[in-house]
């Protein structure tokens, strides 16, 4: 059994989400606090298997919570945060801070989205518990291993590098994108399971801390080397050649379960590019990413997984390992080391990423 602990100073929302989890027979809320300052007594005192954590709180907010919660007794914590801007970004820093996951919370619940909401609610829980601790993002990344670890096959050219990331993606990014040299020789894209508003934020924080230029995908936005874009919230990634130069597109069609998706994204570069492409596959539930990775490598691409040990939660890379399709298992504080030296053939210098400046979060 899950014991989970709700928090949030709304009454509304203590009900609906402890019904909503309860609906599961494997899950039981155990109790639920109004504030932050109330939530760290009962996770002392319960020792929940999972928190949900409002943001927004009186008292205590949920970031200051969860800062408590991470030193005294850490524990898996899925943020509840508003569809806002300020809301992102506060979310971007709880997930720093040592969140596993967050849930977008919805100002009235409509009817047709209750049982997605319930039901992406449900999996998180059951996806983070369990996992291990999460401490804050620590800093600086190992030094990179010795250049003859890369598997041979990933010199290939490429032109593109494409990453596709969910659970715990926000601060497994933070360890990857700052750390890709600014002479990176192809672009990069990036879907991250995320709504809108939190696409944007993620994207302004990561150009903050990196030497590449981090931007959110818009139609028509050149693909070009020294550019990292993420898909935008609610809308797919997809790619079109136009005359010499390649383009994004970002439709919001096919209906996926992610929007944006993964395989979608994948499947795209694979075929706009031949085939010319390296994919990473990165933590997160589920198996976004498995189709467009066979995609990738059937016209001849290339596809690295992030290792168990170092996921949140491993299930999409989980599945590319299974279906055979990894060329490469690495771990997380390795991926930039390794795509770096097979995309440009330099072994990089190890460097902390750049902090975000005040800009990024204001």
């Amino acid at each position: 059994m899950i014991r989970v602990l709700v928090v949030d100073d709304s009454a509304f929302m203590r009900k609906a989400l402890s019904m909503m989890l309860e609906e599961d027979d494997q899950i039981q809320v155990v109790d639920t606090a109004r504030d932050g300052l109330e939530a760290i007594e009962k996770v002392r005192a319960l020792r929940p298997d999972v928190v949900t954590l409002d943001v927004e709180m009186p008292r205590m907010d949920g970031l200051t919570a969860l800062k408590q919660i991470m030193k005294e007794a850490p524990c898996p914590v899925i943020m509840i945060s508003s569809l806002t801007r300020e809301g992102a970004q506060a979310t971007l820093e709880a997930l720093d801070a040592g969140a596993v996951d967050f849930i977008p919370k919805q100002l009235s619940f409509v009817s047709l989205e209750i049982a997605q909401i319930k039901a992406d609610l449900i999996a998180k829980v059951k996806a983070v518990a369990g996992t291990r601790r999460r401490r804050p993002v620590p800093a600086p990344p190992r030094a990179p291993q010795p250049s003859d670890a890369v598997p041979a096959l990933l010199f290939r050219r490429a032109r593109l590098l494409a990453i596709g990331i969910s659970t715990g993606g926000p601060a497994a990014l933070q360890r990857v994108i700052p750390l890709l040299p600014a002479n990176l020789p192809v672009p990069v894209v990036v879907v991250q399971h995320m709504p809108p508003h939190f696409t944007r934020s993620l994207a302004q924080r990561l150009d903050q801390m990196s030497p590449l230029e981090v931007v959110e995908a818009e139609e028509g936005m050149d693909v070009h080397p020294g550019r990292v874009i993420i898909a935008a919230g609610g809308r797919h990634l997809t790619f079109r050649e136009q005359g010499s130069r390649l383009v994004a597109a970002t439709p919001e069609t096919p209906a996926t379960l992610h929007r944006p998706s993964v395989d979608v994204m994948f499947t795209s570069a694979a075929e706009v590019c031949r085939g010319r492409v390296l994919a990473v596959v990165m933590t997160g539930m589920g198996h976004d990413g498995l189709e467009g990775a066979r995609r990738i490598r059937a016209l001849g691409g290339q596809v690295v997984a992030q290792d168990e040990a170092s996921c949140v939660v491993y299930g999409m890379p989980r599945a590319i390992v299974e279906a055979g399709l990894a060329h490469a298992v690495v771990p997380l504080d390795g991926l930039a080391p390794l795509l770096t030296r097979a995309l440009t053939g330099a072994d990089p210098s190890p460097r902390p990423p750049l902090a975000p400046s005040s800009a990024a979060t204001s």
